[in-house]
């Protein structure tokens, strides 16, 4: 590999070497990219110390020696290991937010983040969330993201794996002084619901496990690196998401909403429950298979959800 890269001599020579590599190489994307340049251009930028965002300010800057074998090796790793370049570099974004991710959790990925950019407008209004649950956290970069963007909202992060809440809790230090979330941003170890206080919330947000068995086995490598447990959610893929529906009305305010991820599992998830009028939240830069509902809608359908919940016991 080093006679190949003693010929690379800029930035943007290694980026288009890269690219190349990974799609000879065969790599999926979809973990903060989704094409070979774009994936290539954020190693690139790790190896050398620079902000993604800035890269395009240096890309006809000459590399060093020293950076040469250091972006090599870098670009090495992700094919031969198949390995997420979050995991790679030890740190993604999301929601305009830097966030710091090991294996213990899934990569960031969620189009939620579009909505707590925007303040979840039209849906709710920012002024009027003042509870908010972030159920099944992993990292907490939907929990902390919506308390930056929320300034006065106070949130609580659970989830059931205590590796994935030491993560959390990172990501809220490294949050804490700009944004005083040490003071608005609780952490606690919970089975959904199960170890959660009498609270009531304005709002729930979940990207939860909702990957079917059968998805699952034919993940590609790159997901293979991730955690199980963020994914697997029985032979349907709705097990947790049928658990989330029959008891987030009990901690919701009167008014308050439930936003939902299930990917890929929506067609399930509709197909189980033709009559519930799920609102399906579409998304400006991409993404689906996120649905809201409102408080007294889950209330109407608990006793249809309750009973869904009983045939998987």
């Amino acid at each position: 590999m080093s006679a190949e890269t003693d010929a690379l001599f800029s930035i943007e020579d290694f980026i288009r070497w890269g690219a190349s590599r990974f799609s000879a190489a065969g790599l999926y994307f979809g973990h903060g990219t989704d094409n070979p340049g774009d994936e290539a251009a954020w190693l690139v930028a790790h190896a050398l110390h620079l902000p993604p965002t800035r890269l395009a300010d240096y890309r006809t800057c000459r590399v060093t020696d020293r950076e040469r074998g250091a972006i090599a090796e870098l670009l090495a790793r992700r094919i031969t290991e198949r390995r997420p370049a979050a995991y790679l570099t030890g740190q993604t974004w999301f929601a305009g937010l830097p966030f710091l991710v090991d294996e213990q959790v899934m990569v960031p990925r969620s189009p939620l983040a579009e909505l707590i950019v925007n303040g979840f407008v039209p849906w709710l209004a920012p002024a009027h969330i003042g509870r908010v649950l972030d159920l099944c956290t992993g990292s907490g970069c939907i929990g902390i993201a919506t308390a930056v963007h929320l300034p006065v909202a106070a949130v609580d992060l659970a989830d059931i794996s205590p590796a994935a809440l030491r993560v959390a809790e990172r990501n809220r230090a490294l949050h804490a002084a700009e944004h005083a979330l040490e003071e608005r941003v609780r952490i606690i170890q919970s089975d959904l619901f199960a170890g959660l206080d009498e609270q009531s919330y304005d709002l729930i947000v979940s990207n939860p496990p909702y990957v079917s068995a059968a998805e699952i086995d034919a993940f590609p490598a790159e997901y293979r690196h991730e955690p199980r447990l963020a994914f697997a959610a029985g032979v349907s893929g709705l097990d947790l998401v049928l658990r989330i529906l029959r008891d987030a009305p009990d901690f919701l305010d009167e008014a308050g909403v439930l936003i939902c991820e299930v990917g890929n599992s929506a067609a399930a998830l509709i197909q189980r429950f033709p009559d519930v009028p799920f609102t399906w939240l579409e998304f400006e830069h991409g993404g689906d298979g996120v649905f809201l509902l409102h408080q007294p809608e889950l209330v109407e359908w608990h006793p249809l959800f309750a009973a869904a919940v009983a045939a998987l016991d």
